[in-house]
């Protein structure tokens, strides 16, 4: 019970539910481009493709990437599995920062001229996933109500 009490435990930020919500937007907008093909995006199987095919990463891997940025974006949105969602978040970023934007630099393609895009998007997005990994979610999160209505043992 201890185990839950501290993984679901939140305190009232105001400043964590807004980290928790824009996260969980723009990591949504990535994941729906993965999981449905919207937003210009290539859908499930388009994305298994180009992840196994021409990225060479397994498929395991790329299931997981693709399902962590839908459902942990909507995890982030509602504060239900925050600490999970953003360590999924946090993982997926990392894996992206190694794996594919490394060698690219740190900045992104504006211009065009570099051979890929860099890392920055993915260094800040795992600065936003750090802090909610630590505190929780924040303010009008589901884990708040979950803590307070099922794990209260005062």
């Amino acid at each position: 019970m201890n185990f839950l009490k501290s993984f679901f435990h939140t305190d009232d930020s105001t400043t964590h539910l807004i980290i928790r919500i824009i996260l969980g937007l723009v990591i949504f907008f990535h994941g729906a481009q993965k999981l449905m093909g919207w937003f210009g995006g290539h859908g499930f199987d388009g994305t298994m493709g180009f992840f196994t095919e021409k990225l060479g990463i397994p498929a395991l891997i790329a299931f997981l990437v693709i399902i962590g940025e839908s459902f942990g974006a909507l995890g982030l949105i509602t504060g239900f599995l925050t600490r999970l969602s953003a360590a999924g978040v946090a993982m997926i970023m990392l894996g992206a920062i190694f794996m594919v934007h490394w060698n690219n630099g740190i900045f992104m393609n504006w211009a065009g001229k570099q051979a890929g895009e860099g890392f920055e998007y993915h260094l800040l997005a795992l600065g936003l996933a750090i802090p909610l990994i630590i505190y929780g979610g924040g303010k009008f999160s589901v884990d708040q109500i979950v803590e307070k209505k099922f794990l209260n043992t005062a």
